[in-house]
């Protein structure tokens, strides 16, 4: 139970940041109170990484509001307010970064690992499979046929 309400606490300070940091800014088009909320949560913070701008309280994250706030009041539209920042800060301060060759790594550097563990797996399974399939020695056969002509001859001595 505690851990539910601690879960719950959570989840409300983080809606309350946010609308808090949203009442803070006023637009007079509704499209653009829109777009700002979009950019500031499409954005990673800085200093927290794992926030966006709408959910972080750090000094980086309010300077950065307020520029992308000032930006749109200038008439700067969604498209060219985050180009501004990813020249600025890099692809970093996205959550969702383009696929393009510096980012290969990020976007297939999962997939690129389970294959090749895929890829090692399928080979030590089939190596174990062919040490299992061996052929026997001709000493090894007579012996193992030895044991189970034995077996079979207590067999039909028990019935």
């Amino acid at each position: 139970m505690r851990k539910l309400f601690f879960v719950l606490s959570l989840l409300f300070l983080f809606q309350s940041a946010t609308a808090a940091t949203l009442a803070e800014y006023s637009f007079q088009d509704p499209q653009q109170s829109e777009d700002f909320r979009d950019i500031i949560e499409e954005m990673r913070c800085l200093v927290c990484q794992n926030e966006s701008l709408a959910g972080s309280n750090a000094e980086l994250a309010v300077d950065l509001r307020n520029e992308i706030y000032d930006m749109m009041k200038a008439g700067q539209g969604k498209d060219q307010i985050i180009d501004f920042m990813v020249a600025r800060y890099g692809d970093f301060v996205l959550y969702s970064p383009p696929v393009k060759p510096s980012t290969y790594p990020l976007w297939f550097g999962p997939v690129l690992f389970f294959v090749i563990g895929a890829v090692v797996l399928l080979s030590i399974l089939r190596k174990k499979n062919r040490s299992r399939e061996a052929e026997l020695s001709a000493e090894e056969q007579q012996r193992l046929d030895n044991i189970l002509k034995q077996s079979t001859d207590s067999r039909n001595a028990d019935q």
